[in-house]
Order: structure tokens, then C-alpha cells, then sequence
């Protein structure tokens, strides 16, 4: 076994701190990979919390993961020492299914392998995350890095890019479209920057107008203040695609009505409680209102090739390993610009 170093939660209540533990040796298709930076998604409080009902400690979390790979398989064709790589949400999956037949790995109806808080495919040992100084995955889950810079920045696309990116494309979003994108954070920054580079007209609806300047920034055209009823009612109608960033409990119906008929809100936040949707805020216009979960293999190696091409990365604020805890605390309360990411080496 490979001995490695990270942090972890050992409970839902008590701190992140260092941890000691095995990752597997390398088989013939592997690849070991140093990891420089990881970036922390809000999941990752979720999941070290135990918000979601469904985790198991000690746990390493991190699947926004960066770094460069130090050996590979004998077998590996794909990539070679000195490589930079991400590693994102998953690290394997069944590999028979309809849905990895088809690239869409994401949607596993076998065995989808999480980067954290799963189960290897041995049924046995349980995956552990970024927020430690290696990894070994298997080089048919791993994306190739080409941004020649910024590498931190590039940590974050591996989840809040690819969750943004994949729906944004399912639905076509593009040229002569009017989209609002819901709430201003890790996700919602990501959803500006790529819907206004894909061409659209691109809206910030959020509850907090001191964000306008910062959405003007990132690409936005417009910004609408979601707590103010009279602009609400003059948006009626407005929207071909509403992305919905939102990770806490909100008005839906609210947010539906500002779509144009066979209009379409896609959900990509995961509020921990049940939103209530009212039906004929759907029927009366023929709306859609969907959901969507990150990206496969190859949609999310389209996403960072894109993003490397036009020069889109996430912003970032970068922490030391020892400031994981705070920067839980204040991802909580919203108090980043828009994602945190951990240098790595500092776990040394």
C-alpha cells in the first residue's frame, strides 16, 4: 500500500484535522498523481457534516482536484510522468451500462466510484478524497490539465466548472437567448462566465444586491434583485433558460414565473430540504424545470479544453490546509469570491 496524508472529518461535529492512510498500489492502468491544489466544495460540507444523511468517517474530502502525476501503470497509454492532470467527482464507475456506454459516467446505473464518501469497486474500501498529497486513479477517469497558468484557479472546474458547463450545453444555451443564472457563488460565478462566452444574454438574480458590480464583472448583462417584488413582476416571461445555483431552501414558483413558455429552469444547487414547486407554475407555460449532475469523462474534458482555450478559470481565494476549517465556516455564510481553493504543499 501507498501511505498518504490528508485532512479529515472524523465525525459530522468535530474539526477537520490530519489523518494518516493507505491508497492502493498502482495496477497496470493506474496513475499516481501529487496533488497541488483541491479546491472545497460546498458537497464537501454537505458530506463532512453529514447533512445529506449518507456519510461515513473517517473521511478525506476534496474532489476538485489538481496535481501532477509522479508515476503510471505499465499499461498506460494516456499519460506520462510529469503530466498535469484533474481528478473530479468520480474515479470509476461500472463501465456496462447504458449510461457510461453512452460517456455519460455521471448517471452510472452499476457502481459510479465517488472521489470520496463511496466504496471502491472492490466493495470494500472506502474512497478518500483530495485534501491529501496523492491519489491513484485509473487513467480512464482522469482529465488532462492544459491551462499553461493559474493552475489553483483550474482546481475549482473539475465540479463548480463541469456542473455549470454540462447543462449549460444540454440545453443549447447560446447566441440571441436571454439566461438568468440564480445566486452568485462557487457555481453561480462559473455560470456567468461560461453562459456570456457561449454568446448569451446573460442575468444574475440574486438576494443580494451589493453582488451587482462583481456580476457585471464576471459577464453578466443585467442583475435583478430576487427580493424586490416589482422588478419580479416586470421579468415575468422574461427567460429562455434559468440556471439555479441555489443550495438552500427558496422560492421556486417565484423564480418559474420569470421564464418565457417552453422555458427551462435547471436545478444544479442541492438544498438539503424538499422545495415545494406549485404544478401550474409549470403547466400554464409549459415549462420545464430539470436537474442536472456534473458531466462524464468526455464532456468534462471538452469543458476544460474550452475554458483553457478562451482563458476562464474560476476566482479563487487559496488557504493553507490549516485554515480548512474556517474556510467551511465562512463558505457557510457566503464569505468567499467564489470558491476557496487548498494549496496542497502546505500539508507538508
Amino acid at each position: 500500500m501507498i501511505q498518504a496524508r490528508g485532512f479529515a472529518a472524523h465525525d459530522a461535529h468535530s474539526p477537520l484535522k490530519p489523518y494518516s492512510f493507505s491508497r492502493r498500489e498502482l495496477s497496470d492502468n493506474d496513475v499516481l498523481i501529487d496533488i497541488q491544489y483541491c479546491g472545497i466544495c460546498h458537497s464537501d460540507i454537505h458530506q463532512a457534516r453529514n447533512e445529506w444523511g449518507n456519510s461515513t468517517f473517517p473521511m478525506v474530502p476534496g474532489h476538485e482536484i489538481v496535481g501532477t502525476i509522479r508515476e503510471v501503470g505499465r499499461k498506460v497509454s494516456r499519460f506520462k510522468e510529469g503530466d498535469s492532470v484533474g481528478v473530479g467527482c468520480f474515479i470509476d464507475s461500472c463501465r456496462e451500462c447504458a449510461s457510461c456506454k453512452e460517456g455519460l459516467e455521471q448517471y452510472c446505473e452499476g457502481h459510479l466510484v465517488v472521489t470520496y464518501n463511496g466504496i471502491e469497486k472492490d466493495m470494500k474500501t472506502a474512497t478518500q478524497g483530495g485534501y491529501s498529497n496523492l491519489i491513484v486513479v485509473d487513467e480512464n477517469y482522469v482529465l488532462r490539465v492544459s491551462h499553461s497558468s493559474d493552475l489553483p484557479a483550474v482546481a475549482p472546474l473539475l465540479c463548480a466548472g463541469i456542473t455549470t458547463y454540462s447543462p449549460l450545453r444540454r440545453w443549447n444555451v447560446g447566441k440571441g437567448q436571454r439566461v438568468g443564472v440564480v445566486g452568485l457563488g462557487g457555481l453561480g460565478h462559473m455560470g456567468v462566465k461560461l453562459a456570456a462566452s457561449f454568446g448569451a444574454d446573460v442575468t444574475v438574480l440574486s438576494t443580494s444586491p451589493s453582488k451587482q458590480k462583481d456580476a457585471e464583472r464576471l459577464g453578466a448583462h443585467d442583475f435583478l434583485v430576487t427580493k424586490d417584488e416589482k422588478a419580479l413582476a416586470k421579468a415575468q416571461g422574461r427567460f429562455d433558460f434559468i440556471l439555479n445555483t441555489v443550495a438552500a431552501v427558496h422560492n421556486v414558483d417565484a423564480l418559474l414565473s420569470l421564464l418565457k413558455r417552453d422555458g427551462t429552469m435547471v436545478m444544479v444547487g442541492a438544498p438539503e430540504k424538499p422545495l415545494d414547486v406549485h404544478v401550474f407554475s409549470l403547466i400554464m407555460k409549459r415549462r420545464n424545470f430539470a436537474g442536472s449532475l456534473i458531466g462524464g469523462i468526455r464532456e468534462t474534458q471538452e469543458m476544460l479544453d474550452y475554458c483553457a482555450q478562451n482563458n476562464i478559470v474560476s476566482d479563487i481565494e487559496m488557504i493553507s490546509i490549516d485554515k480548512v476549517n474556517e474556510a467551511y465556516d465562512r463558505t457557510v455564510k457566503g464569505d468567499v469570491r467564489y470558491r476557496f481553493v487548498i494549496d496542497m504543499n502546505s500539508l507538508s
